[in-house]
């Protein structure tokens, strides 16, 4: 069977819930959040816990967007390498994004375990060289990330063919990698939130915010408007043209397949996260119901319509590709789907505030490492609405 209707597999694995009321009257809190995907959840449940006064808004069901498009990969690594990184900002600020990254994904698992929510695995990864020239300059990166302090290993072509059966240039093992299912981890984090006092809307659109002397005001479509200290924009790709900051960011289309069940004897070695060099490149993972979810063939984004009608020759693509690293392995396309992220010149995602938005907070272009520049974003955003000095938020400022 092969589903191309572009329904994200995690939505269809865990089913729609819309539970939660929409907002119809005015009210207040200490911290508004619209964007309910994993970004917002995380966010809500860490100000929650900070014991703030938080409301959460989302235009549809919460996690349906981006989030439950994600395949979910959990990495430390940023769409720059840590070289190229040093080469931007410096190779002692390169160290810090590395370093925070690695913290997150630590702490991500540890989260997941907590909530009971998201199967997080911990996981190694291979990042294949696609090149000669690739696996050359891979071999500078290994010894850049030891000189760190990250674990991992450089492996030769001839390893990783008789090691993991696929064919490459070399590759890097990273010890520390992990996958999850996002949608189910969102929500845990939103009921978690929700216990501890959050008050948690959908089909609430946020059409506008208006600044006040004690914050800021969200105006809803519906009428509706809350009142706060502080408003955090979290809403990944699709950020309002209010404010105009469409430029950030570029916009890409990315599309992914997740087979029928395997055997387990038709995976890998130890079911690393698989991804490579080539740009754009592809990636590959399980999952715990023993399929195979390969992503990539991104394309520069349009429209969503133009995004879903490449869907089909797309998923012909990936199913090549699973074949071309997977030679031995029979396998059929269950669920296609496409999504959209936002990239960044430097692959760091946008953090902070601006000073022409008083009372604004975004979290927002992510690239392909959302989850874990999520994690980030509800540390830094944490220590914002606290009144805390946000370690490292030099990294990640609006104004780079």
């Amino acid at each position: 069977m092969k589903l191309y209707s572009g329904a994200p597999f995690w939505l269809i694995r865990n089913g729609i819930h819309s539970t939660r009321p929409e907002l119809t009257a005015a009210t207040r809190c200490d911290v508004v959040i619209w964007g309910a995907g994993v970004t917002g959840a995380l966010i809500a449940d860490r100000l929650s816990r900070d014991g703030l006064d938080v409301i959460v808004l989302d235009r549809r069901v919460s996690g349906a967007g981006s989030t439950a498009a994600s395949t979910a990969l959990i990495q430390y690594e940023i769409d720059q390498e840590l070289i190229t990184l040093g080469d931007r900002l410096g190779s002692a600020n390169a160290a810090r994004a590395y370093a925070m990254s690695v913290a997150a994904v630590e702490r991500l698992g540890i989260i997941s375990r907590e909530l009971g929510a998201g199967d997080f695995r911990s996981r190694r990864s291979l990042y294949l060289a696609s090149t000669r020239r690739d696996g050359a300059r891979l071999q500078r990166e290994v010894a850049a990330r030891s000189a760190i302090g990250i674990a991992v290993t450089w492996l030769s072509a001839e390893d990783v063919a008789s090691d993991y059966g696929f064919s490459s240039h070399g590759a890097i093992r990273s010890e520390l990698a992990g996958e999850i299912d996002a949608l189910a981890l969102t929500r845990g984090l939103l009921e978690r939130a929700a216990s501890q006092g959050a008050r948690w809307y959908e089909q609430t659109h946020v059409r506008g915010y208006e600044e006040r002397a004690d914050g800021v005001r969200v105006l809803t479509s519906g009428g509706a408007t809350v009142d706060a200290r502080y408003a955090v924009c979290a809403t990944g790709y699709d950020l309002p043209a209010y404010f105009g900051l469409g430029g950030l960011a570029s916009l890409h289309s990315t599309y992914a397949l997740a087979t029928e069940r395997i055997p387990d004897d038709a995976h890998w070695r130890e079911q690393a996260l698989v991804w490579e060099s080539a740009r754009p490149y592809c990636y590959m993972r399980t999952t715990s119901d023993q399929r195979i979810i390969i992503g990539g063939e991104d394309t520069p984004f349009e429209s969503a319509r133009l995004r879903d009608r490449l869907l089909p020759g797309k998923i012909e693509k990936l199913e090549q590709r699973l074949a071309d690293l997977l030679p031995a392995t029979r396998t059929e396309t269950a669920f296609g789907w496409s999504g959209t992220f936002a990239e960044t010149a430097d692959g760091l995602p946008y953090i902070g505030t601006l000073d022409k938005f008083p009372g604004v907070l975004f979290a927002l272009g992510y690239g392909g490492n959302g989850i874990t520049f999520s994690v980030i974003a509800a540390d830094l955003l944490s220590a914002i609405c606290s009144n805390r000095e946000p370690d490292g938020a030099d990294l990640y400022r609006m104004s780079r």
